[in-house]
């Protein structure tokens, strides 16, 4: 299985926050942690907010947070919401793809009971498990 970076930006944020829950981050210092582009991140805090994973707020103090506990968000449910229905392989499309070896294929159903063991995983896993604390800072030489 390959997630996207769309994908990997936003568990990464949420992992970062899940450190942190109570805090509110703002999208460049996130950007910034992780040397991830700001405008891409911003376009990740958007469809996170959208799927309820974290609360945006506007302004000068505002910034981002996690919208729930980080024990109650599992790794399987921030994929579905962000991967959403991509395929993992052609046959797999919604029209079925233009598979030559289709009805054939003996692929087909490992690929998918691979798929749902990778998902089986991540529904185990909390964002909690996952939390990556900020490095510490160094302090300068006196």
């Amino acid at each position: 299985m390959r997630l996207t970076s769309f994908t990997d930006f936003a568990l990464r944020a949420l992992m970062r926050l899940s450190a942190e829950p109570e805090r509110i981050f703002a999208t460049s210092e996130i950007a910034a942690e992780f040397g991830i582009s700001r405008n891409h991140l911003s376009k990740v805090v958007g469809d996170l907010a959208d799927g309820g994973f974290i609360s945006t707020q506007r302004g000068a103090r505002g910034g981002f947070s996690l919208a729930r506990p980080p024990q109650s968000i599992t790794l399987g449910q921030v994929v579905r919401a962000l991967e959403g229905s991509s395929a993992l392989v052609e046959c797999f499309r919604e029209d079925g793809g233009d598979c030559a070896l289709t009805p054939r294929c003996r692929l087909k159903a490992r690929l998918a009971a691979a798929r749902e063991a990778f998902m089986r995983e991540l529904d185990g896993t909390t964002l909690a498990e996952c939390a990556y604390p900020a490095r510490p800072r160094r302090k300068p030489a006196a």
